[in-house]
């Protein structure tokens, strides 16, 4: 642990604020942009082809650049082929498909938003060019057989925040189902739209200010939403059903001294249907000396706090849970990345200043793209306003079976008691 370099996996030309990983193609969709502001820089939404290299390392290549126009994705939830983007006050649904063509035909190019993607890159060499480089110069020489085609279609669009000063959806979840998606923003309010219709379902003031973080569990049962507003509210509905506090595990910590960031449920590794919540909490205040930040565990059904622990003096920015619950992911405004144990909330792995400024948003590769996780025990994607898009991997440890060390002790037990027979005569 400590400082070290994570070569950059992928660099867009514009800051990049969320990313995430489709589970059914393995496609990593990043996003971002200048926004609305006359500086040349581009708005965009990225495709990336995310290659295992050797054991350990991975290439990505740009498929299809999706131009945003004048408006910036700042948050984005994707689902069942539909992307839903946060741009402005509004949130913008698109589909998006996948389709490969191998022998070298070249597939078939409808809508004016499809672009022909690179071919998908052979695991192993790029000739010393960085990944996205060679993309972009146009060298097909290490590239399978196989072209790759996205192809892009506006579904709708929903006013989701109406702020009458700045309109901003400050984040976007689909329901674990996917028959709902939510949003908040700066208006404090949570909206419910019933999916894929569209039809808003409810309508509520969950904070006062800025909503910045929600998320639902299984079953839809709990909405746990975050406000700037010191509150970590929890609804069935739009009933308010408890406020979160995780001051029972820190009675030492003074009220309003911290805020909470964000939450997400998470799944229990081995417990079929056990569910924990996650919240992050950082100083309202910035002192000279920072106080640390905390995580904190919840019974997913109690939502009573379990353990809480400080992960850092850096201020925490973003928050992700692995598919199997076991992993917890921290990005901070100066740039460091780290992954905890979630059971235990100790810290496994920690690169201090990877990015040069604010890690926006993680994602770590969901658990079904085994061919693409390879003999990691985990892999994290991480994007920054520095324009990067890095991956943080753990390898997978080699334990020995707990019947093979048990055999072992055993062998020595024996031995030790026969050596003792041995030199002592008459010692049993």
């Amino acid at each position: 642990m400590g400082k070290r370099r994570v070569p950059d996996l992928y660099r867009a030309p514009f800051p990049l604020y969320t990313i995430k990983v489709d589970p059914a193609t393995g496609l990593v969709i990043t996003a971002g942009g200048g926004g609305a502001s006359k500086t040349g820089i581009k708005n965009a939404v990225h495709f990336l082809d995310l290659q295992l290299v050797g054991e350990h390392q991975y290439s990505a290549s740009l498929l299809h650049s999706h131009d945003t126009d004048t408006r910036a994705t700042m948050n984005m939830a994707v689902g069942n082929g539909v992307i839903a983007a946060g741009q402005d006050g509004t949130c913008c649904l698109m589909t998006f498909k996948l389709q490969t063509q191998e022998d070298g035909q070249v597939a078939s190019k409808p809508g004016n938003s499809t672009q022909r993607g690179n071919a998908r890159r052979r695991a192993g060499k790029t000739d010393g060019m960085e990944p996205n480089k060679a993309a972009a110069s146009g060298d097909t020489s290490d590239m399978k057989d196989e072209t790759a085609t996205i192809t892009m279609k506006a579904l709708a669009e929903v006013q989701s925040d109406l702020n009458p000063q700045d309109p901003l959806q400050k984040v976007v979840r689909f329901s674990p189902d996917l028959n709902f998606l939510l949003t908040g923003g700066t208006d404090g309010h949570v909206r419910v739209w019933e999916f894929p219709s569209l039809k808003k379902k409810f309508d509520f003031n969950a904070h006062e200010g800025e909503i910045e973080d929600l998320d639902m569990s299984s079953g839809n049962k709990h909405l746990v939403t975050v406000g700037r507003d010191f509150t970590c509210n929890v609804w069935t509905g739009n009933q308010l059903t408890t406020k979160l506090n995780w001051l029972e595990t820190m009675p030492q910590i003074a009220e309003k001294s911290y805020r909470y960031l964000a939450c997400r449920f998470g799944r229990v590794e081995d417990q079929k249907d056990a569910l924990r919540l996650y919240t992050v909490q950082i100083p309202h205040k910035r002192d000279r000396k920072p106080p640390p930040c905390y995580l904190t565990k919840w019974d997913g059904k109690s939502l009573l706090p379990m353990l809480t622990s400080p992960c850092g003096a850096e201020v925490l920015s973003s928050l992700a849970v692995s598919d199997s619950g076991t992993f917890l992911g921290l990005g901070t405004v100066t740039g460091s990345v780290a992954i905890y144990i979630a059971f235990s909330l100790q810290k496994l792995y920690y690169v201090q200043e990877s990015h040069g400024i604010v890690v926006t948003d993680l994602a770590f590769l969901p658990d079904t793209l085994k061919d693409i996780k390879g003999r990691n025990e985990t892999a994290m994607l991480s994007v920054a306003l520095d324009s990067r898009c890095q991956i943080h991997t753990v390898a997978t440890q080699r334990y020995f079976p707990i019947w093979l060390v048990m055999f072992f002790c055993g062998l020595m037990v024996v031995a030790v008691v026969l050596l003792l027979q041995h030199l002592f005569p008459g010692f049993l």
